[in-house]
């Protein structure tokens, strides 16, 4: 990495540190919560207006049914927050779903959670700055117009955050999500104040619309549909509570305990939050239109349809316009940092997957700043795709949401059932088989409720989009399948037998010579250093006077290996010494060839293509070959040496991450008239 990137980076993600400052680096529960629970509490924003937009496809009429849509979730939102309270406690390790799925259930369903997890955590980061984008919108309205250039650029920025570690991230974040509590709850508490104990009239600014139905009217089946359509829209306020059961290696000791309150923290604030924001707009009259120029009749010209909070905020806050902006900005900052949840789950569900050889390898390393920056990178890569493919419109994302989310709470919930059921048929204390009843009880009705829910979501939601949601879990677990497959064809193939450790024959040693210059005699040097079988030199012929005068040049100087000259009709050098190397292993199969290459190291990209094409193509081509050795011997040209005086000291790690290796390149050091490999021209 140049010198410039490497500044680059340091001023993004910060120094590197050392493996034993983990540490210092897990979460008091002040930090945890803003953390793991801002997707969940920051569904809050837009899990009310997405019950409000569906229903009101039916017209006014069906707005009485929020409240008992509502209840619902609330419902299933504390049911499965005092579930998974269980699980921190049975399953600390920070598998979470995936670990308990496939604990309980075995390798297909952990791997069917797994996916479902992944696809939830990019979809988490794809609505929550889609939802962001709207409600800034509604301040600036050039946002509103770049609506996906915004939503990118809000994702560029959460990676770099992320990218410099978990509690510098959740440090930078705790400040934006008490601030939207503080926000959310003024709003509620004045707002009902007002209306319940102040007696005032407020009316939202859609309060005086008139909302129709959209289509023929809704009866029988038709709104019985509509309406479990709703609850799910609703039941996207539970995303996110998975995320602190596979962060709870993350937390300060006692860590499940700690985990466990904040799961308590956050179903209460999410619970109080969701509900006064459905209560204040029922009484302030407030209206959301599916297709508001269809649905609204008596909007002025122009009319542009607000977010419910921005609409209760400014509603509340008519006389207190700061109280208006303070509101939503905090909800635009929330949604943008609750995709910080999904940057916490995602990079470490990836490393346990990686763990376990159904992902690559590179995601179960950490990177300079303790952060898994491989699943940070990825995550936010497949998010910018979403966000770029579904025009950061929340509705239509939004309707790819709850599938992965309630997949893993019914798998989950499941597998934990399973898991106090074993547990029960060997324990005898009586008061520990009434805590593990008590549990299992729990788990119980939370597997019921969530997979209630799932049907309902994959009934009302499979032709709305729910589908891609499903291809994309398919396609997951195929992955996952197909690269765990190869992990283990390749081990079975690298396993050690009892041949493996018989010494070859002979070792053949091969140097292939192009002139007589420094790079060759330090090859020629390093290639008897290590004292072969048998050594010689190899050059192509491609020019009878070149090489004539290269063996003349042999000769003179008493090279004391010999030099074989391959002849090449077609002024090839490739073939010719693949044919040779491979005669050699055909006529003595048990030996192993030794091809020394000498190259050159530049220090400059420019220098690459000018230098070492050749030996590229002949490196390539060996690697594939049965019983050969390839050894490169480099010889560093002055630009090298200048272009390592200006880089930085590297820092612990580099190598393995591939700092510092911009100036070694491919090529056998070609001649003083820059003659590549073998003896012939450029």
């Amino acid at each position: 990495m140049s010198r410039f990137g490497v500044a680059v980076k340091r001023i993004l993600v910060g120094r590197p540190q050392r493996s034993d400052r983990i540490a210092h680096t897990l979460l008091p529960k002040r930090v945890a919560l803003p953390i793991f629970a801002s997707d969940a509490m920051s569904s809050v924003a837009y899990a009310p207006e997405e019950i409000f937009l569906t229903l009101s496809v039916a017209g006014i009429a069906a707005y009485a049914i929020a409240p008992w849509v509502g209840l619902a979730v609330v419902v299933v939102l504390l049911t499965v927050v005092t579930s998974y309270r269980q699980n921190v406690h049975a399953y600390p390790s920070g598998g979470g779903d995936y670990e308990v799925a496939t604990v309980n259930l075995g390798r297909r369903a952990g791997l069917t959670v797994a996916s479902a997890l992944l696809v939830d955590y990019t979809l988490t980061v794809a609505v929550s700055i889609s939802s962001a984008a709207a409600n800034i919108g509604a301040l600036v309205p050039f946002v509103a117009q770049h609506r996906v250039a915004f939503a990118v650029a809000a994702i560029l920025l959460l990676t770099a955050m992320n990218l410099r570690g978990v509690r510098e991230s959740g440090v930078a974040f705790a400040i934006p999500t008490y601030a939207f509590i503080a926000g959310i709850g003024a709003m509620v508490v004045w707002g009902l104040t007002r209306i319940l104990i102040l007696g005032e009239p407020l009316a939202a600014p859609s309060a005086d619309l008139e909302l129709v139905a959209e289509g023929d009217a809704f009866t029988g089946l038709a709104l019985v549909l509509l309406v479990m359509r709703s609850f799910t829209q609703g039941a996207a306020a539970l995303t996110g509570v998975e995320a602190i059961s596979n962060g709870v290696p993350a937390f300060r000791k006692p860590k499940s305990r700690n985990a466990a309150t904040t799961l308590l923290l956050l179903g209460t604030i999410s619970v109080l939050m969701f509900s006064g924001i459905i209560a204040l707009a029922m009484l302030t009259g407030a209206k959301l239109a599916q297709f508001p120029d269809q649905q609204f009749v008596g909007a002025p010209p122009g009319y542009v349809q607000h977010t419910l909070v921005a609409q209760l905020a400014q509603t509340v806050f008519d006389h207190f316009r700061p109280g208006f902006v303070f509101v939503v900005l905090c909800t635009a900052l929330i949604l943008v940092l609750a995709a910080n949840t999904a940057f916490n789950g995602f990079p470490v569900l990836g490393s346990i997957l990686s763990q376990d050889r159904y992902l690559p390898r590179q995601l179960h390393t950490r990177g300079d700043r303790l952060a898994y920056s491989n699943g940070i990178l990825v995550l936010a890569g497949i998010a910018i795709v979403l966000v770029v493919g579904f025009q950061a419109e929340v509705s239509r994302l939004i309707a790819l949401y709850t599938v992965g989310v309630f997949t893993s709470f019914t798998l989950s919930q499941t597998g934990m059932l399973r898991h106090w059921t074993r547990l029960l048929a060997t324990e005898t204390d009586p008061v520990a088989r009434r805590r593990m009843l008590r549990s299992r009880a729990i788990n119980g009705f939370g597997a019921v409720m969530t997979g209630t829910v799932l049907v309902i979501v994959l009934i009302t939601k499979f032709t709305r989009g729910a589908w891609i949601a499903i291809a994309g879990m398919v396609c997951f677990y195929l992955l996952m399948i197909a690269i765990r497959r190869h992990y283990d064809r390749v081990a079975a193939e690298l396993a050690p037998g009892e041949g493996d450790t018989v010494l070859p024959s002979r070792n053949h040693a091969i140097v292939l010579v192009s002139t007589v210059h420094k790079p060759t005699l330090r090859a020629v040097a390093y290639a008897r250093a290590t004292r072969p079988d048998l050594l010689e030199a190899l050059t192509v012929n491609v020019d009878d006077a070149d090489t004539k005068r290269l063996m003349r040049e042999w000769e003179k100087r008493k090279i004391p290996i010999p030099l074989k000259v391959v002849e090449s009709p077609y002024r090839e050098i490739t073939k010719p010494v693949l044919d040779y190397v491979k005669r050699i292993r055909t006529d003595n199969p048990r030996d192993v060839v030794t091809v020394f290459i000498p190259e050159y190291v530049v220090g400059h990209w420019w220098e690459q293509l000018l230098h070492n094409q050749s030996a590229l193509r002949l490196k390539g081509r060996l690697l594939f070959t049965p019983g050969v050795m390839v050894t490169s011997v480099p010889w560093q040209l002055r630009s090298s040496a200048r272009a390592a005086q200006r880089r930085p000291e590297s820092a612990p790690g580099d190598t393995r991450r591939g700092f510092g290796t911009d100036g070694a390149g491919g090529d056998t050091g070609a001649g003083s008239e820059e003659r590549p490999t073998a003896g012939a021209r450029p």
